[in-house]
C-alpha cells in the first residue's frame, strides 16, 4: 500500500525512472498525493497535488506545443492544435504516468482506492501534470522538457505519424457536403466534481440527433460522439 514512507523509500527508484533527481523531497511527495489522501491525512501532510498539476498543465502544452512547432514546421495552426490537444489529454497523460511505472505511488484516500472507474484514469493523468510542474519549480523549464523529451518523444514521432482521425473535422465535411449545414453539438448534462467532471454531449446533423457520447471534457465528449455519428451514418467502420 503506497504510503509517504514508501515515497521515501523509493524516491531513487522513481528518480531513475523519470531521469531527474529532486532537490526539494516536499515537491517530489506533493505529485502523488490526491485529495482524497489529505483530506484523510491532514496531520501528515499538509497539502495536494491541484495546484501543482494545474501548473504543470501549462507547462506541458508549452513544452509539446514548442516541440511540435519545431518538429512539423510545415503545418498549419489547425493541424499543430488538433496534435497539441490529442498528445496532452487526459488519455495520453496517464498513458505517460503508467509507462513510466509511476502510478502505483500515488496516494489515495480509503473511499477512492474502490475508485476503478473511469474518474481513475483522471487521478493518474493529473498525477503526470503534478510531475511536470514538480520539475519545473525544482530544476526549471528544461529539467521538465528533459524529462519529457527523453522519455516520451519516440511516442510523439509515432503519433504525428498515426494521428487519431479527427471525426469533428470529418463529420463537418460530410454534414457540409450532404445538407449544406455544419452538424451541432449539445451539452445534455455536466456532473461531477471538479476534479472528475463527465460532459454528455449529442450531436445533431441535418435537424436530427444522431448521437451521444460522454467524455470528460466537452472537446472530448464532441469527438466521442462525432465518431459515433460517423459510424451511425456509414462513414467509418
Amino acid at each position: 500500500m503506497a504510503s509517504l514512507e514508501t515515497l521515501k523509500k523509493n524516491k531513487k527508484d522513481i528518480e531513475d525512472k523519470i531521469g531527474y533527481k529532486f532537490k526539494n523531497f516536499d515537491l517530489f511527495s506533493l505529485i502523488f498525493i490526491h485529495r482524497s489522501y489529505f483530506n484523510e491525512n491532514k496531520s501528515i501532510v499538509n497539502a495536494h497535488n491541484e495546484r501543482i498539476e494545474f501548473l504543470g498543465d501549462s507547462v506541458l502544452g508549452l513544452i509539446v506545443a514548442d516541440l511540435l512547432y519545431k518538429l512539423l514546421p510545415d503545418s498549419p495552426e489547425g493541424e499543430l492544435s488538433f496534435l497539441l490537444s490529442n498528445l496532452v489529454n487526459a488519455t495520453s497523460c496517464a498513458e505517460y504516468m503508467k509507462k513510466l511505472g509511476l502510478d502505483q505511488y500515488i496516494l489515495l484516500g480509503k473511499g477512492e482506492k474502490n475508485n476503478t472507474t473511469r474518474g481513475r484514469k483522471t487521478i493518474i493523468a493529473d498525477a503526470f501534470e503534478a510531475l511536470i510542474g514538480a520539475v519545473y519549480l525544482d530544476g526549471g523549464l528544461q529539467s521538465a522538457r528533459e524529462l519529457f523529451e527523453n522519455n516520451f518523444k519516440a511516442s510523439i514521432f509515432e503519433k504525428i505519424e498515426k494521428p487519431s482521425p479527427n471525426f469533428k473535422a470529418l463529420l463537418q465535411d460530410y454534414s457540409q457536403k450532404n445538407y449544406q449545414l455544419p452538424p451541432q453539438y449539445n451539452l445534455i448534462e455536466d456532473k461531477g466534481p471538479a476534479h472528475d467532471k463527465v460532459f454528455t454531449v449529442e450531436v445533431v446533423v441535418n435537424n436530427q440527433k444522431i448521437a451521444t457520447a460522454e467524455g470528460p471534457t466537452k472537446k472530448i465528449a464532441q469527438q466521442k460522439a462525432a465518431e459515433k455519428a460517423l459510424i451511425k451514418l456509414k462513414e467509418i467502420k
